[in-house]
């Protein structure tokens, strides 16, 4: 996502001295406020120069209590129908699409905090797996089959896009500290 004028989404507000930050920005700012947090609540604690994949996984499993997604289990009567005729008992976890975009910007604010992108706990491929199975456990239980979206090729992308969609910008920002490697 790029925005106009070469800015990072930081943008200096008439009359004030501190920057306000994009959606996007203060959204990245507040999951790695939250997964280091996370870090600091294990027992023993864990340093952020410790972290590795095991807890962002752990991390992912922990947020699942907060999900508003239902996804039925394999006995459920529902299993596998898109719009399930009645309630049922089945849990609600964080739906995939969510969690694919927290780690995208858990991803991206681990290297702008200082970490290496060879050591990047969030770019593991053990990390690419869960998410891929979280996706198609979704899939399957709601009946629906993802299917890949495929590439644009250069003909297609020549031809202008029919209706763009833009997102108005939430302006949140409050002083946080930030974690950076040591």
């Amino acid at each position: 996502m790029s925005s106009s004028g070469g800015s990072s989404g930081k943008e200096l507000v008439e009359g004030s001295s501190s920057p306000t930050l994009s959606r996007y920005e203060s959204q990245k700012r507040r999951d790695w406020n939250t997964f280091g947090q996370y870090l600091k609540n294990q027992r023993p604690p864990v340093p952020l120069s410790q972290c590795n994949c095991n807890h962002v996984l752990d991390f992912l499993r922990y947020l699942d209590q907060f999900g508003k997604t239902k996804v039925h289990i394999q006995g459920c009567v529902f299993y596998g129908q898109p719009e399930p005729p009645a309630p049922c008992t089945c849990p609600l976890r964080q739906a995939w699409g969510s969690l694919d975009a927290l780690i995208g910007r858990l991803r991206a604010a681990y290297e702008e905090n200082g970490g290496s992108p060879e050591t990047n706990p969030f770019a593991s491929g053990s990390i690419r797996v869960y998410l891929r199975e979280v996706r198609e456990c979704q899939a399957k239980a709601r009946g629906i089959p993802y299917k890949k979206k495929k590439k644009v090729t250069a003909a297609a992308a020549a031809t202008p896009s029919q209706g763009s969609s833009s997102k108005g910008n939430c302006d949140e920002s409050s002083p946080s500290t930030t974690m950076h490697f040591s």
